[in-house]
């Protein structure tokens, strides 16, 4: 047998009161014999609140009584100061929470002062948009039968009019107007708002309504897409299918409902510079969204107020002798 010990990190409880230590010990008994959790699972809680501890001692703290809400975003304030990122600050406020809830439990405290404290937010992701040519290699489907009109009239839809996944897939045959250069939407929070779409989303739109009847099963089903079984098609599908077609198509990267959105976006934006105009256009709340959304940065917005705005052109004051 090999004589190597086997090398532990130090647990920084052991630094700690016992009016600190011994309330996690006891939560982390409880979360083996009551609530059955894995070891991997109490040694992350271990770990949280091992740091946590550390530095509410390090500020004054010795007994869990004493930690308030201003001390709780103190510690996200050092964490940040630190680099954490926003899913470890996450994390720890969790086991926060968790551990307080188990002092109520044992009317160690009366109130969870960690409840209502949230994180920084976690910074998501936008997906890289496709550039014109992209575009036009994905959407040259030329194939004739339903399926693949009403597969290259959503993604015409989506990319024309940059609508959201829910709001393409929730669209009846009614919002669509009966002259083509509007349709009505109804996106988040229940808000209506009509968007412009012509050229080739109106045409595929077209084609596909003259073909809808070949799926539609029941005459009273209003939605705009159907799937094969002759029902509203579901977001999965929608999904599904997209990532299949840009397969097909020989698409470098992974289509997605939200990826054709974007890339709306970002194209419309380049050819006009107005930002308010993209912001109605998405059905953005806020105009910090879609400055986001579209890789804006303050330079950029600074520089097309002092070009635009009338105010911003103001001769610089004479020196007086």
């Amino acid at each position: 047998m090999s004589n190597q010990k086997v090398v532990t990190d130090p647990d920084p409880l052991t630094l700690l009161p016992e009016t600190l230590a011994e309330p996690v010990y006891g939560f982390l008994s409880y979360l083996k014999n009551e609530k059955g959790l894995s070891p991997h699972t109490r040694k992350n809680y271990h770990h949280q609140l091992g740091i946590i501890a550390t530095h509410l001692h390090q500020s004054g703290v010795t007994q869990w009584r004493q930690v308030d809400p201003a001390k709780i975003r103190l510690l996200i304030a050092t964490g940040q100061q630190a680099g954490l990122k926003a899913s470890s600050q996450a994390t720890r406020l969790s086991s926060l929470r968790s551990f307080f809830d188990f002092l109520i439990q044992k009317k160690e405290l009366s109130a969870n002062p960690a409840k209502g404290i949230s994180g920084p937010k976690k910074q998501k992701p936008l997906p890289k948009n496709l550039d014109v040519d992209e575009m036009d290699q994905l959407l040259s489907v030329d194939l004739s039968d339903p399926l693949s009109v009403r597969d290259r009239a959503m993604m015409e839809l989506l990319y024309g009019a940059g609508i959201r996944l829910a709001e393409l897939a929730s669209l009846n045959v009614q919002d669509i107007h009966p002259d083509g250069e509007e349709i009505r939407v109804i996106g988040k929070g229940n808000k209506e708002r009509k968007v412009p779409f012509s050229g080739q989303a109106c045409e595929w739109v077209q084609l596909w309504l003259t073909m809808r009847r070949t799926l539609l099963k029941d005459t009273q089903e209003p939605a705009l897409f159907l799937s094969r079984l002759g029902k509203r098609i579901s977001h999965r599908n929608v999904q599904k299918r997209m990532a299949e077609w840009g397969l097909k198509q020989h698409v470098s990267s992974h289509i997605s409902p939200h990826k054709l959105r974007h890339s709306f976006a970002t194209h419309i934006l380049e050819s006009s510079n107005n930002l308010r105009a993209v912001q109605e256009l998405l059905g953005h709340e806020n105009i910090s969204t879609t400055q986001v959304y579209t890789h804006l940065d303050f330079q950029h917005l600074a520089q097309v107020y002092d070009k635009a705005h009338p105010r911003a052109k103001k001769d610089k004051p004479t020196e007086t002798e």
